[in-house]
């Protein structure tokens, strides 16, 4: 049987693999990507990508194009719950404007749906050099001490092959066969609710008064479902439960059922509408999270580890945010510039985070179901701080002594201490306004207060015989990247003299809070080798 090598193999092609393979390209991984569908999704699903995931795009300088390719509700910023469309709206969700994002990302939300995204991704992928082969389906998989060996099958030809890989990231879906191979369990109340979505054209503009949503969650005695719209105009796709626990099934839902269902959720008894199909397979919605994220050598990430309800918006970010902090990771240890055991902060990092993730979306699936708002408020975080302030309690940095171990923060307010996303601001650099986001991606950057003395240099000195990509940046009123009032200090939590590694995915990775300025300083150094796993 003809076998290949390749230093990681992604499987799946949706939004979480496509993502991998333009991570690993930028840190000079050529992967191999195998999806068993014979193209990309053709089902706009998720829809919005949340500022965080937008960073993380705008890093890999795809921004732009993937802003070209937003949804024609992205204008739309109204979340709802009701008894119909055109009835008693039990509650609004709140969202954070515009203008509150800015002030913690150079970033904003992208409602884009997922039938655009994924054909942009895999177009980046490929131009990176990607190998990617869809209507190819996985097997078999073993793995050993020194790689993983997977039998695949050309589903177009029937052939067979077998690739070799160092690593594999298992993004196959919520209900994964991979990790069914690898024996890897998962927990969470499971299926929530059965669905089947139709697609129809009406004129809800009398129902709608007014308001733009994104979605609008309908629960009463005749339907409980979801009304998206596609166009803001006629077209609209609706998500409608069914109980197979009373002998519901997806037959069920003739088009006349659906007309009948359609009038229901909006609240007008006559309405003109035509149903485009009734023909598209029952999915569901639920929740659980995988026990480990991570074997000795493959990396579940994406619906693979962790499955959400839609309420949120979490499922796709969390997946794609899942795979940039690996890709980093993995191209270090491929290079040899890091251990192996940096690998092992993939689970440490990802799995909490996943877990806090899968609740929230939990406590908004509540209210959909009928829970008042009030019922749940307590424990809701924002979107804004599920974004943002997610921190890591143990992974990939020195931690500080005596910090919080707490999974979140107010992104408004953030610490900046190692595990946390390095905090948003905006420098006058030599060649205009700089958001130090922009600092971040290619390698480290170890950010230093401009009364620092001259031991950044050992810094990089260090670096280049690790073998890693590190830019020492000074910051103050008189420095080549000019803060405003002292702003580095204060978002950053040092004193004059004091410095910040952050990690390649936008995470602080080490802080000297009080001022060094000395010649060389030997816990910058000694923070580069814990975190690289070069001791």
């Amino acid at each position: 049987m003809k076998q290949e090598q390749t230093p990681v193999l992604v499987v799946g092609g949706g939004l979480t693999g496509l993502s991998a393979a333009v991570f690993l390209a930028r840190h000079g991984v050529r992967a191999t990507l195998v999806e068993r569908h014979a193209d990309t999704s053709t089902h706009p699903k998720a829809r919005a990508i949340n500022p965080r995931t937008m960073e993380l795009f705008r890093a890999v300088g795809m921004e732009e194009r993937v802003r070209a390719g937003r949804s024609p509700i992205s204008g739309n910023t109204d979340l709802v719950h009701v008894e119909t469309l055109a009835g008693k709206e039990r509650v609004r969700m709140p969202n954070a404007s515009p203008e509150d994002i800015g002030r913690i990302s150079p970033t904003q939300w992208t409602l884009i749906d997922q039938n655009q995204l994924e054909p942009i991704l895999r177009a980046r992928a490929e131009e990176a050099g990607a190998d990617v082969r869809f209507h190819t389906r996985v097997e078999a998989l073993e793995e050993d001490a020194d790689g993983v060996l997977a039998r695949v099958r050309d589903l177009s030809t029937g052939t067979e092959s077998e690739i070799r890989a160092a690593y594999v990231i298992a993004a196959d879906g919520s209900r994964s066969p991979l990790r069914e191979m690898l024996g890897i369990g998962a927990h969470g109340r499971g299926t929530l609710t059965n669905l089947v979505s139709f697609f129809f054209e009406a004129d809800l503009d009398e129902a709608l008064r007014g308001r733009r949503i994104i979605a609008a969650y309908v629960n009463n005695p005749e339907v409980r479902g979801t009304i998206i719209p596609l166009d803001n105009d006629r077209r609209w796709v609706i998500n409608v439960s069914f109980f197979p626990e009373q002998g519901q099934n997806a037959e069920d839902f003739t088009e006349e059922r659906c007309i009948s269902l359609v009038r229901a959720a909006v609240g007008v008894p006559d309405l003109p509408l035509k149903i485009e199909s009734v023909d598209m397979p029952a999915w569901d919605i639920s929740a659980r999270v995988a026990d480990r994220l991570a074997t000795r050598r493959v990396f579940v990430a994406g619906d693979a580890a962790h499955v959400m309800p839609p309420t949120g918006a979490f499922g796709a970010s969390t997946g794609i945010q899942d795979v940039y902090n690996l890709a980093w990771k993995l191209g270090l240890v491929l290079s040899g510039a890091a251990g192996p055991a940096l690998l092992d902060s993939y689970d440490a990092e990802r799995r909490p985070v996943a877990e806090e993730t899968v609740r929230q979306a939990m406590l908004r699936f509540a209210v959909r179901d009928g829970k008042q708002y009030h019922e749940v408020a307590d424990e809701l975080l924002s979107e804004t701080t599920m974004t943002f302030g997610y921190c890591y309690r143990s992974g990939a940095f020195a931690p500080e002594e005596g910090a919080p171990d707490t999974l979140v923060e107010d992104p408004e307010h953030p610490s900046a201490g190692p595990g946390t996303r390095a905090p948003h601001l905006v420098l006058d650099g030599p060649d205009g306004p700089l958001p130090v986001a922009d600092l971040f991606g290619d390698g480290f950057a170890l950010l230093v207060d401009e009364a620092a003395g001259p031991w950044p240099a050992a810094v990089e000195q260090a670096a280049e015989a690790l073998g890693i990509a590190l830019r020492s940046v000074r910051v103050g009123a008189g420095a080549a990247f000019r803060d405003q009032d002292g702003a580095f200090r204060r978002r950053y939590g040092v004193l004059p003299g004091g410095a910040v590694l952050v990690r390649p995915d936008g995470f602080v990775g080490w802080r000297a809070t009080a001022g060094r300025t000395g010649p060389v300083d030997r816990s910058a150094i000694a923070a580069l080798h814990r975190i690289l796993d070069r001791t």
